[in-house]
């Protein structure tokens, strides 16, 4: 039968529109414009949220405070204390009142105010520190042992099983041991040593669903090195869940952090924080109950604020909750 025009079209088009389509897949028109448009619609759905601005306001206004203390004090942390007027609770429960110490003083004579304000720098730092340093082992460990595999997935998960098994507290008790100052870096490093591997196993097992997808192969076939591949086509469409889950850890952070401060292994005299002000209330709390009241409404609100905004990014993030 004599091939006519028609057919001849037929015949090659399909050919001619292979490497096309790869071309675009590798390209990120698929890979990376799939993850451009998850955040794009993630975030006009997180927008229309009350539980998110309002989680967002809360954490403003602690971060305000952590960065610009003078902004709601003019006393300086352990400033102008005077023992002789130690644990006068508050004039007033209004903390607006105007009374010049609205929070009462503290066991040390210093205004509690002033105290409970500098005291949210301790918490949030080492609660945003810990969580970037996990973050930053978790994405490079389960990149590399999600992405290559075999004998390199095989001793990273085997490390990350070791200190899976080290009770997080126990752990970070033992380590500042070593460190007698106590300092925001000792918290940091005892708490970043074993809070990464929750983050590593996420980590791995999105980039295990990612890298066989269709546009990862194509770039590959295209000629993509390892490294594009994981930045332009890997890590863009397995980030989100550890996202979702960092976000959530940074509010479980400041609780253990507050945790290690409370039994007297973390933060230590003259600093400040709401978990040694906890631990200075615990035994007179029935007689002086301000003492552990406003750090304790201080920690809640902060720690809460970071868990209901992980759930709105999670919500958000996966359209099967939406």
């Amino acid at each position: 039968m004599t091939e006519t025009p028609a057919i001849r079209r037929e015949r090659d088009e399909p050919s001619a529109a292979v490497p096309a389509a790869a071309t675009a897949v590798a390209g990120g028109e698929l890979g990376g414009g799939a993850a451009a448009s998850l955040w794009r619609d993630a975030w006009g759905d997180l927008w229309r949220r009350p539980i998110f601005w309002l989680a967002m306001a809360i954490m403003l206004v602690m971060s305000l405070m952590a960065a610009f203390p003078g902004l709601f004090t003019s006393r300086e942390a352990n400033d102008r204390c005077d023992v002789q007027f130690a644990k006068r609770p508050p004039a007033s429960w209004n903390p607006f009142s105007g009374a010049d110490h609205p929070f009462g003083t503290d066991v040390h004579g210093c205004d509690y105010w002033a105290q409970v304000v500098h005291g949210t720098r301790a918490p949030i730092v080492i609660g945003f520190a810990v969580t970037a340093l996990s973050l930053l082992i978790a994405v490079t460990l389960g990149s590399l042992s999600g992405h290559y595999g075999g004998w390199l997935d095989a001793l990273i998960s085997r490390i990350t099983d070791v200190f899976f098994g080290l009770p997080l507290l126990l752990g970070a008790l033992v380590v500042l041991t070593a460190f007698p100052a106590h300092g925001i870096g000792a918290v940091v490093l005892a708490l970043g040593l074993f809070w990464w591997t929750s983050m590593t196993r996420l980590m791995r097992g999105q980039v295990i669903a990612v890298r066989d997808a269709d546009y990862v192969q194509a770039a590959r076939m295209l000629g993509a090195g390892d490294v594009r591949i994981m930045v332009r086509h890997i890590l863009p469409n397995a980030i989100a869940p550890v996202f979702v889950f960092a976000t959530l850890n940074v509010g479980v952070v400041i609780g253990s952090e507050s945790t290690l401060d409370f039994l007297g292994v973390g933060l230590q005299y003259p600093s400040v924080s709401w978990g040694l002000q906890l631990r200075e209330a615990q035994n007179i709390f029935v007689d002086y109950p301000y003492l552990l009241a406003y750090p304790a409404i201080f920690l809640t609100a902060t720690v809460l604020s970071f868990l209901l905004l992980g759930d709105a990014v999670r919500d958000a993030l996966d359209p099967r909750l939406r």
